[in-house]
């Protein structure tokens, strides 16, 4: 097909998708599963309008990848709301610390024993497919800054933490091949990959957005600028916390989830110390005790309309809402153009690459490894068993695998083996995308309509 094809196929299938939305999200299955089988229809399995070899492809699908993680990264960190030593982010750090630990074990453990893999390569897999996804769990995510819904915000949480937290594990069994098995280097990957890279990456990307929020929301107030880029705001923040964390030796995962965080922290605190004159009278948490209110404040985009003048500018809480409105408007755009393009390479890549030996794998990761763990290890946060074995189901699997198959491919994995972490990678994701597409929908209406009885 020439360019001219691509661009019109392209063209109906986003003019299809913009005219049936309504039809698509009463279907019993998630848009990702939608875009799965649209893959599958132009592959070599289909039409046979397009097949990839991923060796070959790495170059190229390693930066489409990144691109999309880093973007669905700052946008979701900018929804979560909540401060942050808030009860809510609880179980976040767990499912982004012990429980991706545990899942990351328990594969590798899976992969040696079922599939054959050395050490290396089973650890490698594990790590690869640690991540859950920030792109592809729209049903599950928090979808609004106002959204405080133990389930969704502790999934959302762990998709932006563990999409960076994975890394240093890629990089361990990577070095594990490389070295023939652990030795001395282990103490230097310790240092400088976690004790270092974690939190300096965090608190890199948090103290940028933070900064620069303040100083945007400041000059767009004052001087009542109705037509400043907060798209071109947003891609500067995604690039300066990526590479400034990449300058250092930081993860740029975290920076660039941290910075979204960061950004929306800005607007906390610009609407706690000048509300918008019809919340001024509702009474502000103390600072001193940010560990169980929620903010009374609402989210500053709340205020805004499709439209703002120049005067209601002057009010530094409406000019946060804009900046807030109009960042996440622009990233959940872009996120949604990567989902369709990331997601069709899923399917396009199954002809090629589909290994049914990653069915046993996937089943034991989705059905037990990550349940137990999910179960055992957020005993003693603020959640119920049953909010506790939902959050278990619902480790998607997506695009960050993807990127860390293509950068583990680039970065040294074996050339005999990588065919078949390849195959393990995408049977898995596109066996997550479908299961988890069928089942989200009627799993949280029914986990709605529960809460909605006790609230009765």
């Amino acid at each position: 097909m020439s360019f001219l094809d691509w661009m019109a196929f392209g063209g109906l299938v986003l003019l299809l998708m913009a005219l049936s939305s309504a039809y698509l999200r009463n279907l019993p299955i998630s848009t990702s599963a939608v875009y799965l089988a649209m893959g599958i229809a132009i592959g070599p399995l289909g039409l046979g309008w397009l097949q990839i070899d991923l060796l070959q492809a790495v170059p190229w699908l390693e930066r489409v990848t990144e691109v999309g993680v880093i973007v669905a990264l700052f946008v979701g960190g900018l929804k979560l709301r909540l401060p942050l030593r808030h009860p809510a982010w609880r179980a976040a750090y767990r499912l982004a610390g012990p429980v991706m630990l545990a899942s990351i074990l328990g594969v590798a453990l899976c992969a040696h024993l079922l599939l054959g893999f050395d050490p290396a390569m089973a650890l490698l897999a594990g790590a690869v497919l640690a991540p859950t996804d920030p792109v592809l769990a729209g049903a599950v995510k928090v979808d609004s800054s106002a959204d405080h819904d133990q389930v969704r915000y502790a999934l959302s949480g762990e998709a932006g933490l563990n999409d960076g937290a994975a890394f240093p594990f890629v990089v361990f069994a990577l070095l594990w091949s490389d070295h023939g098995g652990p030795g001395g280097w282990v103490g230097g990957w310790a240092l400088e990959r976690l004790i270092w890279a974690v939190p300096a990456g965090l608190l890199l990307g948090f103290g940028l957005g933070r900064a620069v929020g303040r100083l945007a929301i400041m000059l767009r107030s004052r001087q009542q600028d109705t037509g400043a880029p907060s798209d071109f705001l947003a891609l500067a923040l995604i690039a300066l916390s990526y590479v400034g964390a990449s300058r250092i030796g930081a993860w740029g995962f975290l920076a660039t989830f941290a910075a979204g965080v960061g950004l929306r922290h800005a607007e906390l605190q610009v609407t706690r110390e000048t509300p918008h004159p019809e919340q001024a009278g509702n009474p502000a948490p103390p600072l001193g005790n940010p560990t169980t209110e929620v903010p009374s404040h609402p989210p500053a985009e709340h205020l805004v309309g499709a439209s703002v003048d120049a005067e209601e500018l002057q009010e530094p809480a409406v000019a946060a809402g804009v900046l807030v409105a109009e960042t996440i408007s622009f990233g959940d755009t872009v996120e949604r153009l990567l989902e369709v393009l990331l997601v069709g390479l899923v399917g396009v890549c199954l002809a090629t690459y589909w290994d049914p030996r990653a069915i046993p794998l996937a089943a034991l990761l989705m059905l037990v490894i990550r349940p137990v763990a999910t179960r055992l290890l957020l005993v003693g946060t603020p959640t119920t068993s049953p909010q506790r074995w939902l959050m278990g189901w619902f480790g998607i699997r997506g695009i960050g695998s993807l990127y860390y198959l293509t950068y583990a491919l680039s970065h040294g994995a074996p050339g005999a083996a990588s065919t078949e972490l390849a195959g393990v990678t995408i049977s898995t994701v596109a066996a997550s995308i479908l299961l988890h597409g069928i089942t989200a929908r009627p799993v949280l209406s029914r986990y709605e309509r529960r809460l909605a009885g006790r609230r009765v």
